[in-house]
């Protein structure tokens, strides 16, 4: 089954809960294309992200975007009233013109792989960003809202009733959130249902049985620090169990805009000894954790601006980790942890009640047991995400069949391999004649794509090269890059061997450089059945001798006329090439006949670029097209093979 996901910004690490989702699916033969306006904040990423299937990808550089537009507008399918109608109705900062250029990339690029419904996480920009795909487009969508989204983030009620109107259906994590959408939304309460958050137990067993080490007793909080996670709650709630002279240690796991303040509230607590602020975990860390911990605490509280936590994941893990659960009554928090028997819930903002929970359970190994086992046996039969995914599984099956009688998309490509074609940067000054050559494999009907691994700075395009553009995948932005090369450590020190081994190596610079792009475009790769890997330049042609080497694929180049390289790695990295083209015959002597001797890279083709430009050659060339295409037909034999 064919369906999209649209995230504004993904992934994010506290939401974990998306990725289980998506994964459940994914494992139930779902084809999911994963989407996201923007780029992540920071590289860290969880173990499980690589198990995805799908690459994400992002929308493109600004300058590609505003082509889009134009593109857009073109083929008469710009949402201008709409968008008139968004200004005059939320005002600018809701930048509907911005949401309709993202939009406009986006409605092409489901159509192109055969997306007949997606899916959005949070009423956020994204889910604004989703009205400007479905009005270009036709194609449906439904939403996940979560609480704060809702609640604050988006900001404007009006545009609140609006998505949720336009969309198939909305999922909400919760009663305590479908009730309050409800409230807000009541036009669509038909179509907004409870889907609960599940996790997935396959890759969190239950902790083994055994007798607890000696020590402190350990209280573990996780989340961001933000206010409404109430940490200034729970440290003075671990102040007054020093007072009562507890051996006992707190760790906060998170970052965020108050660990200033809540440095300086441990300090002026006298806290050093007994609270550790941990900074940002990986998942697999934080299990560690929650695993070698006694009890879990989480102050949740509603902040000056109304927003607060609704169905925290990580009580959900520390519920499947055994360990009891000390919390407020927010939200959807009752619906999870229940009172008495998997853990303590007190008002929120009282800390008192807060240290008095926290000493029951720090008094009593037997009641932790208890109340652990019980978290674990809950999990186990009402969250597992096998069960969670079940409601949402079924609307996705009866919308999505549903959009394909209505709204038809294009049938997916056809699994045909296609060739890669390596760009450094787009435009390139250095290779004048490159545009020709891009030109000629449209013409001669060779399956492509053109990877450019450096965006554009400026909207600089002929109106012959921005068509082109718009065809182009552009690597993501350098966070998502290294957050790859961090989560491929094995992989790293395996290309770094080979350029360290390397008699005749490039500069480090251009190695770092070209072997994070060539890790990025691993997964891409995958994702577009790539056969062959074609380097436009020597720099490129580093990137696709690390690609033969992680996948396997046959590698052709093109050298220009001033390598970046020395000549004695290029003749190395050739004997690696099944084939090239370059304008130095002496580089060419004694290969095979995938080399061809190109006169394109000196004196471009009448045919190609016109009679303008044949006035300045020096050199006799004729039968440009007839180059071209045997060119194209080598590309597409290394391909098939």
């Amino acid at each position: 089954m064919q369906l999209a996901y649209l995230y504004s910004r993904y992934p994010v690490v506290s939401q974990t809960f998306c990725d289980m989702e998506m994964l459940e699916l994914e494992r139930r033969d779902y084809n999911l294309l994963i989407t996201s306006v923007h780029a992540p904040l920071t590289s860290l990423r969880h173990e499980h992200f690589a198990r995805f299937r799908s690459p994400v990808i992002y929308a493109p550089p600004a300058p590609i975007l505003r082509l889009w537009e134009k593109k857009t507008r073109e083929t008469g399918r710009w949402p201008e009233a709409m968008i008139e109608r968004h200004e005059h109705r939320y005002g600018p900062a809701f930048k509907s013109a911005l949401r309709a250029r993202n939009a406009s990339y986006f409605a092409e690029l489901f159509h192109q792989h055969g997306i007949s419904h997606f899916h959005v996480h949070f009423a956020n920009r994204a889910a604004h960003t989703a009205i400007f795909v479905k009005e270009i487009s036709g194609i449906p969508f439904s939403i996940t809202a979560h609480g704060q989204d809702f609640m604050s983030d988006l900001g404007h009620h009006e545009l609140l009733r609006e998505i949720c109107m336009a969309a198939e259906f909305v999922a909400v994590e919760t009663d305590y959130s479908r009730e309050l959408l409800k409230q807000r939304c009541p036009e669509a309460a038909p179509k907004i249902h409870r889907v609960y958050n599940g996790l997935d137990l396959a890759h969190l067993p239950a902790p083994p049985r055994g007798p607890r080490p000696p020590g402190p007793v350990t209280i573990l909080s996780v989340g961001r620090l933000i206010a409404f996670k109430g940490f200034e709650v729970l440290l003075e709630a671990c102040a007054e169990l020093d007072r009562r002279n507890f051996d006992f240690r707190c760790q906060i796991v998170g970052d965020g805009p108050l660990r200033e303040k809540l440095e300086g509230l441990i300090a002026e607590l006298k806290l050093r000894k007994r609270v550790e602020l941990c900074g940002s975990l990986s998942q697999a860390e934080v299990y560690a954790k929650l695993r070698a911990c006694d009890i879990f605490a989480l102050a949740s509280l509603v902040d000056t601006a109304g927003a607060s936590d609704v169905f925290p994941t990580v009580i959900m893990e520390a519920m499947a980790c055994a360990k009891p659960v000390v919390s407020t009554r927010v939200a959807g928090i009752p619906e999870l942890v229940i009172d008495g028997l998997t853990g303590s819930l007190v008002p929120p903002g009282e800390w008192e009640e807060f240290a008095v929970a926290l000493d029951k359970l720090v008094r009593d190994s037997d009641l932790r047991t208890r109340m652990g086992d019980a978290g674990r046996h809950r999990m186990e039969t009402d969250f597992s995400i096998t069960k969670t995914v079940e409601p949402l599984h079924e609307l996705f099956s009866t919308h999505i069949s549903a959009g394909i009688t209505k709204h038809p998309a294009a049938a997916p490509a056809p699994g045909e391999k296609q060739t890669a074609y390596l760009i450094d940067c787009w435009p390139d000054e250095t290779l004048p004649f490159l545009e020709l050559e891009l030109r000629a494999l449209q013409r001669n009907k060779v399956p492509h794509i053109a990877f450019v691994l450096h965006p554009p700075l400026d909207s600089s395009f002929s109106r012959k090269a921005g068509d082109l553009a718009t065809n182009f995948t552009f690597l993501p932005d350098p966070i998502v890059i290294e957050a790859e090369w961090q989560s491929n450590l094995p992989l790293v020190r395996e290309l770094e061997a080979i350029w360290a081994n390397q008699k005749q190596r490039p500069s480090s610079g251009i190695f770092l450089a070209q072997a994070r792009a060539a890790l990025i475009l691993r997964r891409l790769f995958r994702a577009h059945n790539i056969g062959h890997v074609h380097a436009t330049s020597s720099r490129t042609l580093l990137s696709a001798l690390y690609l033969k080497r992680l996948l396997h694929v046959t590698v052709s180049a093109v050298i220009e006329p001033k390598p970046v390289v020395s000549e004695s790695f290029i003749r190395e990295a050739l004997d690696q090439c099944i084939g090239g083209r370059s304008n130095d015959r002496e580089l060419l002597a004694r290969r095979g006949r995938g080399f061809l001797f190109d006169q394109t890279l000196d004196t471009p083709s009448v045919n190609d670029i016109g009679p303008w430009l044949s006035r300045k050659a020096r050199v006799g060339w004729r039968g440009g097209r007839a180059f071209w295409r045997e060119w194209s037909e080598q590309l597409v034999g290394w391909t098939r093979a």
